[in-house]
């Protein structure tokens, strides 16, 4: 893969800049996934002849852009694991919108439950079925260019399609996600969501991490934000 984007890299972790339209890692389509091209890098980085281990920590949607984090090793993958489950790392996302927020900043508590046939999150506020999980997040208006709205969102809980169902919910689907109510899908099959930035302390050496990556699929939208990469 050209351009492969490293965010971070050590002993036990790396993490990339993942495009939207890219897998995290293998699915029923058989496309090859990042996971792929990380491992093909490290093993050409240190001329490593045999299988390199890469465990997937945690995942994006595939229309979704920003930082993807794996592990090195396999202490490494079962301590980030553990961090999750915590709760212990802190992710922030932009999404753009063409609505604007009402109220510009809150905290939104849904139940969230999977229609796995169709691969479509429901959020509701109150428990549907047995499966439905609590769902959590913070989000707020940072910017706005003409009717578009960039909202930084900073998840609670780690449900399927979280961001895109609760912004939905909230009046507010993300531009392209004509899944979630979008009047429109984007041109390359992406949604204007990005993962930001994540932040913990790192399993090994027990410090201190923060991740950050710009918008990797720099489109004429993206592009109207472009000042707020340095500033935030």
């Amino acid at each position: 893969m050209q351009g492969l984007q490293i965010l971070f890299e050590d002993n036990h972790l790396i993490a990339v800049n993942k495009p939207a339209g890219m897998l995290v890692q293998g699915d029923i389509t058989e496309d090859k996934p990042m996971s792929e091209f990380v491992k093909q890098y490290i093993a050409d980085r240190y001329n490593k002849p045999g299988a390199v281990f890469l465990g997937t920590i945690h995942r994006l949607d595939r229309p979704v852009s920003g930082v993807v984090i794996y592990a090195r090793t396999s202490k490494a993958l079962a301590r980030m694991n553990a961090l999750f489950q915590k709760r212990e790392i802190q992710k922030t996302y932009w999404a753009i919108t063409e609505e604007r927020p009402d109220p510009l900043s809150g905290h939104l508590v849904h139940y969230i439950d999977k229609d796995r046939t169709r691969n479509v999150a429901h959020a509701s506020v109150r428990p549907r079925n047995k499966d439905a999980k609590k769902s959590e997040l913070d989000y707020e208006l940072i910017a706005e260019v003409g009717n578009h709205h960039l909202i930084r969102v900073n998840p609670l809980t780690g449900r399927p399609h979280q961001i895109r169902v609760q912004l939905a919910r909230l009046g507010c689907s993300i531009r392209g996600d004509v899944k979630y109510g979008a009047p429109a899908p984007n041109k390359d099959g992406s949604i204007h969501l990005h993962c930001r930035s994540i932040s913990f302390v790192h399993p090994v050496r027990n410090e201190p991490v923060t991740i950050t990556a710009n918008p990797v699929n720099k489109d004429e939208v993206w592009q109207m934000f472009a000042n707020q990469w340095r500033d935030r």
